[in-house]
Protein backbone atom coordinates (compact mmCIF):
# COMPACT_ATOMS: atom_id res chain seq x y z
CA UNK A 1 0.00 0.00 0.00
CA UNK A 2 1.25 3.88 -0.79
CA UNK A 3 2.80 5.77 2.08
CA UNK A 4 4.26 8.35 -0.85
CA UNK A 5 0.88 9.97 -2.35
CA UNK A 6 0.08 13.14 -4.32
CA UNK A 7 -0.48 15.73 -2.02
CA UNK A 8 -4.09 16.91 -1.94
CA UNK A 9 -5.26 19.35 -4.91
CA UNK A 10 -7.36 22.35 -4.71
CA UNK A 11 -10.88 20.76 -5.42
CA UNK A 12 -9.95 17.42 -3.40
CA UNK A 13 -10.63 19.44 0.17
CA UNK A 14 -13.08 22.62 0.94
CA UNK A 15 -10.13 25.57 1.28
CA UNK A 16 -10.98 25.67 5.21
CA UNK A 17 -8.59 23.01 5.28
CA UNK A 18 -5.65 24.44 3.76
CA UNK A 19 -4.78 25.76 7.26
CA UNK A 20 -4.00 22.13 7.98
CA UNK A 21 -2.65 20.81 5.19
CA UNK A 22 -0.47 23.85 4.60
CA UNK A 23 1.34 22.52 7.31
CA UNK A 24 2.10 19.19 6.30
CA UNK A 25 5.49 19.65 3.76
CA UNK A 26 5.97 16.83 1.48
CA UNK A 27 4.09 13.45 0.29
CA UNK A 28 4.44 10.74 2.72
CA UNK A 29 1.61 11.72 5.00
CA UNK A 30 1.32 8.03 6.93
CA UNK A 31 5.31 8.49 7.96
CA UNK A 32 4.28 12.35 8.99
CA UNK A 33 1.37 10.69 11.32
CA UNK A 34 4.02 8.43 12.92
CA UNK A 35 6.78 10.95 13.32
CA UNK A 36 4.77 13.59 14.83
CA UNK A 37 2.79 11.79 17.43
CA UNK A 38 5.76 11.50 19.77
CA UNK A 39 6.03 15.21 19.97
CA UNK A 40 2.42 15.78 20.87
CA UNK A 41 2.69 13.03 23.60
CA UNK A 42 6.46 14.49 24.50
CA UNK A 43 4.74 17.89 25.09
CA UNK A 44 1.74 16.62 27.05
CA UNK A 45 3.60 13.58 29.11
CA UNK A 46 4.49 14.04 32.47
CA UNK A 47 2.54 17.12 33.01
CA UNK A 48 0.43 17.54 36.16
CA UNK A 49 -3.41 17.67 36.75
CA UNK A 50 -3.41 21.55 37.46
CA UNK A 51 -1.05 21.52 33.81
CA UNK A 52 -4.45 19.51 32.33
CA UNK A 53 -6.81 22.02 33.46
CA UNK A 54 -4.87 25.41 31.89
CA UNK A 55 -6.52 27.45 29.91
CA UNK A 56 -5.09 30.35 27.90
CA UNK A 57 -7.69 32.55 28.11
CA UNK A 58 -11.34 32.85 29.97
CA UNK A 59 -13.77 30.98 27.81
CA UNK A 60 -10.96 28.63 26.17
CA UNK A 61 -10.65 25.25 25.99
CA UNK A 62 -8.11 23.71 29.15
CA UNK A 63 -5.18 21.93 27.64
CA UNK A 64 -7.55 18.40 28.62
CA UNK A 65 -10.51 19.87 26.49
CA UNK A 66 -8.11 20.56 23.74
CA UNK A 67 -6.76 17.07 23.55
CA UNK A 68 -10.22 15.70 23.80
CA UNK A 69 -11.11 17.97 20.60
CA UNK A 70 -7.95 16.29 18.78
CA UNK A 71 -9.03 12.79 19.91
CA UNK A 72 -12.60 13.68 18.74
CA UNK A 73 -11.73 15.40 15.61
CA UNK A 74 -9.44 12.29 14.49
CA UNK A 75 -11.71 9.42 15.44
CA UNK A 76 -14.86 11.41 13.24
CA UNK A 77 -11.96 12.22 10.26
CA UNK A 78 -10.86 8.46 10.34
CA UNK A 79 -13.99 7.49 9.71
CA UNK A 80 -15.17 9.60 7.05
CA UNK A 81 -11.87 8.68 5.15
CA UNK A 82 -13.10 4.77 5.95
CA UNK A 83 -16.57 5.77 4.89
CA UNK A 84 -14.96 7.32 1.64
CA UNK A 85 -12.99 4.62 1.13
CA UNK A 86 -15.37 1.58 1.19
CA UNK A 87 -17.25 4.59 -1.83
CA UNK A 88 -20.07 4.77 0.53
CA UNK A 89 -21.71 7.58 -0.85
CA UNK A 90 -24.21 8.56 1.09
CA UNK A 91 -23.10 12.09 2.71
CA UNK A 92 -22.05 12.52 6.22
CA UNK A 93 -22.85 14.93 8.66
CA UNK A 94 -20.65 17.58 10.00
CA UNK A 95 -20.42 18.08 13.92
CA UNK A 96 -20.20 20.87 15.79
CA UNK A 97 -17.15 21.20 18.12
CA UNK A 98 -17.76 22.95 20.61
CA UNK A 99 -20.66 20.80 21.78
CA UNK A 100 -18.90 17.88 21.78
CA UNK A 101 -16.29 19.42 23.89
CA UNK A 102 -18.64 20.79 26.18
CA UNK A 103 -20.58 17.27 26.33
CA UNK A 104 -17.84 15.37 26.26
CA UNK A 105 -16.45 13.61 28.90
CA UNK A 106 -12.53 14.94 28.62
CA UNK A 107 -12.42 17.71 31.42
CA UNK A 108 -12.84 15.13 33.98
CA UNK A 109 -10.36 12.36 32.75
CA UNK A 110 -6.74 12.20 33.60
CA UNK A 111 -4.46 13.80 31.63
CA UNK A 112 -2.12 10.97 31.50
CA UNK A 113 -5.12 8.76 30.09
CA UNK A 114 -5.83 11.05 27.08
CA UNK A 115 -2.17 10.76 26.29
CA UNK A 116 -2.80 6.91 26.03
CA UNK A 117 -6.14 7.57 24.79
CA UNK A 118 -4.71 9.81 21.65
CA UNK A 119 -1.83 7.05 21.55
CA UNK A 120 -4.27 4.71 20.79
CA UNK A 121 -6.48 6.82 18.11
CA UNK A 122 -3.62 7.17 16.10
CA UNK A 123 -2.26 3.66 16.44
CA UNK A 124 -6.00 3.02 14.41
CA UNK A 125 -5.76 6.02 12.37
CA UNK A 126 -2.27 4.24 11.32
CA UNK A 127 -3.37 0.78 11.10
CA UNK A 128 -6.15 2.06 8.91
CA UNK A 129 -4.42 4.06 6.71
CA UNK A 130 -1.39 1.95 5.98
CA UNK A 131 -3.76 -0.69 4.68
CA UNK A 132 -5.91 1.41 1.67
CA UNK A 133 -5.08 0.52 -1.53
CA UNK A 134 -4.25 3.07 -4.53
CA UNK A 135 -7.46 3.68 -5.47
CA UNK A 136 -9.16 4.28 -2.11
CA UNK A 137 -7.02 7.52 -1.79
CA UNK A 138 -8.15 8.91 -4.66
CA UNK A 139 -12.44 8.15 -3.43
CA UNK A 140 -14.20 11.48 -3.01
CA UNK A 141 -17.35 11.40 -0.63
CA UNK A 142 -19.06 14.25 0.65
CA UNK A 143 -18.45 15.33 4.55
CA UNK A 144 -19.89 18.45 6.28
CA UNK A 145 -22.02 18.89 2.51
CA UNK A 146 -18.11 19.27 1.22
CA UNK A 147 -16.46 17.08 -1.57
CA UNK A 148 -13.32 15.53 -0.14
CA UNK A 149 -10.90 12.69 -1.04
CA UNK A 150 -9.43 9.91 1.71
CA UNK A 151 -6.05 11.63 0.74
CA UNK A 152 -6.76 15.16 2.18
CA UNK A 153 -8.78 13.62 4.89
CA UNK A 154 -5.35 12.08 5.94
CA UNK A 155 -3.22 15.32 5.56
CA UNK A 156 -6.56 17.36 7.56
CA UNK A 157 -5.44 15.00 10.62
CA UNK A 158 -1.58 15.11 10.40
CA UNK A 159 -2.49 18.85 9.76
CA UNK A 160 -5.02 19.59 12.49
CA UNK A 161 -2.46 18.05 15.03
CA UNK A 162 0.40 20.37 14.32
CA UNK A 163 -2.23 23.04 14.33
CA UNK A 164 -2.97 22.63 18.25
CA UNK A 165 0.42 21.51 18.98
CA UNK A 166 1.34 25.15 17.79
CA UNK A 167 -1.43 26.59 19.91
CA UNK A 168 -0.46 24.30 23.07
CA UNK A 169 2.99 25.37 23.22
CA UNK A 170 2.65 28.93 22.21
CA UNK A 171 -0.12 29.70 24.33
CA UNK A 172 -0.40 27.36 27.08
CA UNK A 173 3.41 26.23 27.57
CA UNK A 174 5.15 29.22 25.92
CA UNK A 175 7.46 26.89 24.56
CA UNK A 176 9.00 27.30 20.95
CA UNK A 177 6.34 26.38 18.66
CA UNK A 178 6.06 23.96 16.03
CA UNK A 179 6.45 24.86 12.67
CA UNK A 180 5.75 22.51 9.30
CA UNK A 181 6.83 19.06 10.18
CA UNK A 182 9.31 17.36 8.66
CA UNK A 183 8.36 13.99 6.84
Amino acid sequence: MPTTLERPKPGDYDPYYDRYISLIPGNDVITTLASQLPKTVALLSGRSEQDGDLRYAPGKWSVKEALGHMIDTERIMSYRALRIARNDRTPIEGFEQDDYVRDGPHAGILLADLVEEFKTVRAATLAFLRNLGPTDWTRRGTANTKDITVRAIAFVIAGHEVHHRQILEERYFRTAPARAEIA
